[in-house]
């Protein structure tokens, strides 16, 4: 770059930063005064506890969608398909957890439906108390997880926590239930994951086979693989078929 250029670029940098500087100085800002103070309205506690509680379910919301929900057998998935297909970072990671999210929220909608209006709702207008919210709210989630979670894997923590043989669902806490429900999703997952590989690994190994009969030895057979990959899931309209067998292997 020249002396001229960047002469011209620092003029430009300096005129946006006057011009930013004349907007601020029109505008006039609000002021925000944080401190504490003593109250007798009872309804100003409320008010700052519900806004503790709403910060505190925010910074545990990726926790939540990743262990409760159908996150982690998607996103999973997902990942497999584009590793079977050797295309490396395509689909990007934005993407793929973008598509997991939105197919998380399309087939946990009617659970969270029924937090909001049984559990979230009453308790925003002050009918229930937070204990009866939660237990409320946790019914659904621990209804979608028990049917997702296999027996095997919820008698392991069961027996890795000492506790009794519970006689109902209801018995189980939730801290039993969602490792369980974790490791039974990650298995499934494994399974899927599996199932896809199988005929992207028979181009490969045909690919190879005939690059060893052609003595071209020194040809990776990912590069003449991966085109046939591509050709095979986009005339077999893969990703609706992906999509949609993931989402009716949840049974909704």
């Amino acid at each position: 770059m020249n002396k001229k250029n960047i002469i011209f670029s620092s003029f430009i940098l300096l005129m946006i930063s006057l011009f930013s500087l004349d907007l601020f100085a029109q505008v006039t800002l609000p002021s925000i005064n944080m401190g504490l103070k003593s109250t007798e309205d009872p309804k100003e506690i409320v008010s700052a506890i519900k806004i503790i509680m709403a910060l505190t379910v925010f910074t545990l919301a990726p926790g939540i969608l990743i262990l409760m929900t159908s996150f982690t057998r998607i996103i999973i998935v997902l990942s497999f398909v584009r590793q079977a297909l050797g295309t490396q970072q395509m689909p990007p990671n934005q993407l793929l957890v973008g598509l997991a999210l939105f197919i998380t929220l399309f087939i946990m909608s009617p659970f969270f439906t029924k937090v909001n209006t049984d559990a979230l709702q009453p308790f925003l207008n002050g009918k229930i108390s937070q204990d009866l919210a939660f237990e409320r709210g946790m019914a659904p989630m621990r209804k979608f997880m028990f049917n997702q979670t296999r027996q095997s894997d919820l008698q392991l923590f069961l027996n890795l926590s000492n506790s009794p043989q519970p006689k109902t669902r209801a018995d189980v806490s939730s801290m039993t239930l969602i490792p369980a429900f974790v490791i039974s999703e990650l298995k499934t997952a494994f399974q899927i994951g599996f199932i896809i590989y199988l005929p992207f690994l028979v181009i490969d190994m045909v690919s190879a086979s005939v690059l060893m009969a052609m003595g071209m030895m020194m040809l990776p057979p990912v590069i003449i693989s991966l085109p046939f990959k591509i050709m095979l899931f986009v005339f077999v309209d893969g990703w609706a078929l992906l999509v949609g067998s993931l989402v009716k292997s949840f049974g909704l």
